[in-house]
Protein backbone atom coordinates (compact mmCIF):
# COMPACT_ATOMS: atom_id res chain seq x y z
CA UNK A 1 0.00 0.00 0.00
CA UNK A 2 1.38 3.44 -0.69
CA UNK A 3 1.42 5.83 2.19
CA UNK A 4 2.46 9.36 1.91
CA UNK A 5 5.38 7.97 4.24
CA UNK A 6 6.14 5.91 1.22
CA UNK A 7 6.06 8.98 -1.03
CA UNK A 8 8.04 11.11 1.27
CA UNK A 9 10.39 8.66 1.52
CA UNK A 10 10.67 7.97 -2.73
CA UNK A 11 11.02 11.85 -2.51
CA UNK A 12 14.24 12.48 -0.72
CA UNK A 13 15.99 9.65 -3.21
CA UNK A 14 14.98 11.72 -5.98
CA UNK A 15 12.77 9.26 -7.73
CA UNK A 16 11.46 10.34 -11.09
CA UNK A 17 9.00 7.80 -11.79
CA UNK A 18 7.43 9.23 -8.01
CA UNK A 19 7.96 12.78 -8.81
CA UNK A 20 6.05 12.72 -12.13
CA UNK A 21 3.03 10.37 -10.97
CA UNK A 22 3.07 13.47 -7.79
CA UNK A 23 3.32 15.99 -10.76
CA UNK A 24 1.08 14.97 -13.32
CA UNK A 25 -1.87 13.85 -10.68
CA UNK A 26 -2.16 17.09 -8.92
CA UNK A 27 -1.27 19.71 -11.97
CA UNK A 28 -4.63 19.60 -13.73
CA UNK A 29 -6.97 20.34 -10.32
CA UNK A 30 -4.12 22.69 -8.95
CA UNK A 31 -4.33 24.48 -12.85
CA UNK A 32 -8.39 24.89 -12.60
CA UNK A 33 -8.16 26.03 -9.11
CA UNK A 34 -5.35 28.50 -9.66
CA UNK A 35 -7.04 30.14 -12.70
CA UNK A 36 -9.60 31.42 -10.65
CA UNK A 37 -7.37 34.46 -9.96
CA UNK A 38 -6.62 35.56 -13.82
CA UNK A 39 -3.08 35.35 -13.53
CA UNK A 40 -1.18 34.64 -16.52
CA UNK A 41 -1.04 30.82 -17.52
CA UNK A 42 2.62 30.96 -17.80
CA UNK A 43 2.64 32.35 -14.02
CA UNK A 44 0.49 29.60 -12.96
CA UNK A 45 2.22 26.82 -14.47
CA UNK A 46 5.46 28.33 -12.74
CA UNK A 47 4.10 28.65 -9.48
CA UNK A 48 2.87 24.90 -9.30
CA UNK A 49 6.52 23.96 -10.39
CA UNK A 50 7.95 26.25 -7.62
CA UNK A 51 5.26 24.28 -5.50
CA UNK A 52 6.78 20.92 -6.55
CA UNK A 53 10.29 21.61 -6.01
CA UNK A 54 9.32 23.17 -2.80
CA UNK A 55 7.64 19.50 -1.86
CA UNK A 56 10.59 18.00 -3.08
CA UNK A 57 13.13 19.90 -1.23
CA UNK A 58 10.89 19.76 2.54
CA UNK A 59 10.81 16.18 2.13
CA UNK A 60 15.21 15.75 2.00
CA UNK A 61 15.40 18.24 4.78
CA UNK A 62 13.05 16.17 6.73
CA UNK A 63 10.07 18.85 7.49
CA UNK A 64 7.75 16.74 6.54
CA UNK A 65 8.36 13.41 7.80
CA UNK A 66 5.40 13.57 10.28
CA UNK A 67 3.15 14.73 7.81
CA UNK A 68 -0.70 14.27 8.98
CA UNK A 69 -2.40 15.11 5.31
CA UNK A 70 -1.60 13.55 2.10
CA UNK A 71 1.62 14.51 -0.11
CA UNK A 72 -1.19 16.16 -2.87
CA UNK A 73 -2.94 18.28 -0.08
CA UNK A 74 0.34 19.48 0.95
CA UNK A 75 1.27 20.03 -2.25
CA UNK A 76 -1.91 22.27 -2.56
CA UNK A 77 -1.07 24.25 0.54
CA UNK A 78 2.16 25.08 -1.00
CA UNK A 79 0.90 26.32 -4.09
CA UNK A 80 -2.05 28.16 -2.83
CA UNK A 81 0.41 30.16 -0.77
CA UNK A 82 2.38 31.06 -3.56
CA UNK A 83 -0.71 31.76 -5.22
CA UNK A 84 -1.75 34.68 -2.96
CA UNK A 85 2.02 35.86 -2.20
CA UNK A 86 2.11 36.39 -6.22
CA UNK A 87 -1.47 38.15 -6.25
CA UNK A 88 -0.03 40.50 -2.72
CA UNK A 89 2.84 40.94 -5.12
CA UNK A 90 0.83 42.06 -8.08
CA UNK A 91 -1.24 44.03 -5.89
CA UNK A 92 -4.43 42.01 -7.06
CA UNK A 93 -7.32 41.89 -4.43
CA UNK A 94 -8.58 38.77 -2.91
CA UNK A 95 -12.08 38.66 -2.10
CA UNK A 96 -13.55 37.80 1.53
CA UNK A 97 -14.46 33.57 0.06
CA UNK A 98 -10.62 33.79 -0.62
CA UNK A 99 -10.16 33.88 3.08
CA UNK A 100 -12.62 31.42 4.11
CA UNK A 101 -11.56 28.94 2.33
CA UNK A 102 -7.78 28.95 3.20
CA UNK A 103 -8.18 26.51 5.63
CA UNK A 104 -7.73 24.38 2.94
CA UNK A 105 -3.52 24.78 4.11
CA UNK A 106 -3.36 21.80 5.85
CA UNK A 107 -1.59 22.15 9.48
CA UNK A 108 0.53 19.77 8.01
CA UNK A 109 2.14 22.56 6.03
CA UNK A 110 5.22 23.67 8.38
CA UNK A 111 7.96 24.78 6.01
CA UNK A 112 8.97 27.03 8.81
CA UNK A 113 7.56 28.76 11.77
CA UNK A 114 6.03 31.54 9.37
CA UNK A 115 3.78 29.48 7.57
CA UNK A 116 2.59 28.23 10.84
CA UNK A 117 2.12 31.89 12.32
CA UNK A 118 -0.06 32.26 8.92
CA UNK A 119 -2.18 28.95 8.90
CA UNK A 120 -3.17 30.71 12.65
CA UNK A 121 -3.85 33.83 11.38
CA UNK A 122 -5.64 32.81 8.51
CA UNK A 123 -7.71 30.45 10.66
CA UNK A 124 -8.76 34.06 13.30
CA UNK A 125 -9.42 35.86 10.77
CA UNK A 126 -12.09 33.41 9.36
CA UNK A 127 -13.44 33.88 13.07
CA UNK A 128 -14.28 37.53 13.37
CA UNK A 129 -17.20 39.20 12.07
CA UNK A 130 -18.03 40.73 8.79
CA UNK A 131 -17.34 43.80 9.43
CA UNK A 132 -13.92 43.61 11.20
CA UNK A 133 -12.74 41.49 8.08
CA UNK A 134 -14.30 43.76 5.56
CA UNK A 135 -11.86 46.36 7.63
CA UNK A 136 -8.64 44.45 8.22
CA UNK A 137 -9.02 43.05 4.27
CA UNK A 138 -9.11 46.26 2.62
CA UNK A 139 -6.78 48.11 4.73
CA UNK A 140 -3.81 45.41 5.08
CA UNK A 141 -4.56 42.78 1.76
CA UNK A 142 -5.93 46.23 -0.82
CA UNK A 143 -4.16 48.47 1.27
CA UNK A 144 -6.42 51.10 0.96
CA UNK A 145 -6.10 54.14 3.38
CA UNK A 146 -8.39 55.28 6.16
CA UNK A 147 -10.67 58.02 4.22
CA UNK A 148 -10.76 54.99 1.15
CA UNK A 149 -12.55 52.97 3.81
CA UNK A 150 -14.78 54.98 5.27
CA UNK A 151 -16.50 55.60 2.02
CA UNK A 152 -16.72 52.19 0.92
CA UNK A 153 -17.61 51.33 4.29
CA UNK A 154 -20.19 53.95 5.20
CA UNK A 155 -18.65 54.91 7.85
CA UNK A 156 -19.80 58.38 9.62
CA UNK A 157 -16.30 60.13 10.31
CA UNK A 158 -12.67 58.44 10.44
CA UNK A 159 -12.44 58.31 14.04
CA UNK A 160 -15.30 55.82 14.32
CA UNK A 161 -13.38 53.55 11.73
CA UNK A 162 -9.67 54.19 13.66
CA UNK A 163 -11.56 53.03 17.05
CA UNK A 164 -13.14 49.69 14.94
CA UNK A 165 -10.01 48.94 12.96
CA UNK A 166 -8.34 48.52 16.06
CA UNK A 167 -10.89 46.66 18.18
CA UNK A 168 -10.70 44.05 15.12
CA UNK A 169 -7.01 44.25 15.13
CA UNK A 170 -6.99 43.33 18.86
CA UNK A 171 -9.43 41.01 18.41
CA UNK A 172 -7.41 39.43 15.71
CA UNK A 173 -4.48 39.06 18.14
CA UNK A 174 -6.63 37.88 20.82
CA UNK A 175 -7.94 34.87 18.51
CA UNK A 176 -4.47 34.25 17.47
CA UNK A 177 -3.21 33.34 20.95
CA UNK A 178 -5.98 30.97 21.63
CA UNK A 179 -5.15 28.88 18.75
Amino acid sequence: MITPKNVIDLLKKDDEKTIRKLYDENKKGFLIFANRYHLDAEDVLDIYQDAVIALIENAKKGKIDDLQSSVSTYLFGIGKFMVFQKLKKEKKTFSKDDFSNLEYVDEGYNEDENNIQVILLQHAFNKLGDQCRKVLQLFYYEEKNLDEIQKILEYSNKDVLKSQKSRCLKQLKDLTKEN
